[in-house]
């Protein structure tokens, strides 16, 4: 690691190259590119059609725009920082850079991690009282909800990232990961951060086990209600509405639970790499073609808006 030692000037901390480690470099930053440019396209298409749309300016439509936002604020974070490094060869980031992206990496998961809980609750409301819906999920109540789940987001991450931001570094700053998250610079913090760590692992905890309560309750209640009706087509409904969610919530928070909360011992750095990859690279870009592939609304809304 000498070779980024040499590279490492005055408060810039530098990053590992997540293509070079690999056999074939140029195929990997090629797939990620790709994967990067879909993203791009189906989070933005998504949010151009739900806000060109009438039909679909309803409570579902705005969360799942929100999730598209995260998504594209989200790899917007990592992937271009991560084609720089590769072509250029110049692994530093900037204090100022590193502390951006790691403000922004921990309010986008904290984010999505809430919304996914409310976009539960309100097919919840949609089909076990739908009577009530229009009332329940009425548009203030809606974005009430989503500015929760950004500010209490913004402030988990506002109070982690300042006091990471103040410890103390070793001289090398090398960071063992391809971008900026509090867990790979407390390795390099010339300092005990063993209690900090319990608390990083408790705010980790605050963050996943309850929205991932209400999840399993809202759906726990669907499927008792829609069970109770006796009826195959009211079934094989819910469950092509509820199923695009469902997928990514598995993908999400299987990947977030396997980093965060299970012990070290059951996994490795090279694991915790592979981890974050899918749900800072491939989460983003694999939402849109979730929600949208088998979406008759958003699909109608497509060739609508672009008159196909």
């Amino acid at each position: 690691m000498a070779w980024l030692s040499n590279q490492t000037s005055g408060s810039d901390f530098v990053l590992l190259d997540l293509f070079h480690s690999t056999p074939v470099p140029w195929v990997l930053f090629t797939l990620t590119l790709l994967d990067f440019l879909v993203a791009l396209y189906g989070n933005t298409i998504i949010i151009i059609l739900i806000w060109a749309d009438p039909l679909l300016h309803t409570p579902m439509y705005f969360l799942l725009s929100q999730l598209s936002l995260m998504d594209l604020l989200y790899i917007c974070t990592f992937v271009p920082k991560m084609a720089l490094v590769f072509l250029s060869g110049d692994h530093r980031i900037s204090f100022i850079g590193c502390s951006f992206q790691m403000f922004l990496f921990t309010t986008l998961a904290g984010s999505e991690y809430l919304l996914l809980a409310v976009m539960a609750y309100d097919r919840y409301v949609a089909i076990c009282q739908p009577l009530r819906y229009p009332i329940l999920m009425r548009p203030k109540v809606c974005v009430l909800l989503v500015l929760v789940t950004w500010l209490g987001a913004l402030l988990n991450s506002l109070i982690h990232v300042v006091y990471t931001l103040t410890l103390p570094y070793c001289a090398s700053r090398e960071i063992h990961h391809f971008f900026c998250e509090i867990p790979a610079l407390l390795k390099v913090a010339c300092a005990d951060t063993s209690q900090y760590e319990k608390g990083i692992y408790f705010s980790a905890v605050i963050f996943f086990i309850p929205p991932i309560s209400a999840i399993l309750c809202s759906y726990g209640s669907i499927l008792s209600t829609v069970l109770g009706m006796g009826s195959g087509q009211a079934l094989r409904k819910t469950l092509a509405t509820c199923s695009s969610h469902m997928t990514v919530v598995l993908l999400f928070y299987g990947a977030a639970i396997f980093k965060y909360l299970l012990p070290k011992s059951y996994h490795s750095p090279k694991q915790d790499e592979v981890v974050s990859v899918i749900y800072t690279i491939i989460s983003p870009m694999l939402n849109p073609l979730i929600y949208s592939l088998r979406n008759k609304d958003v699909n109608q809304a497509f060739r609508k808006v672009f008159r196909i």
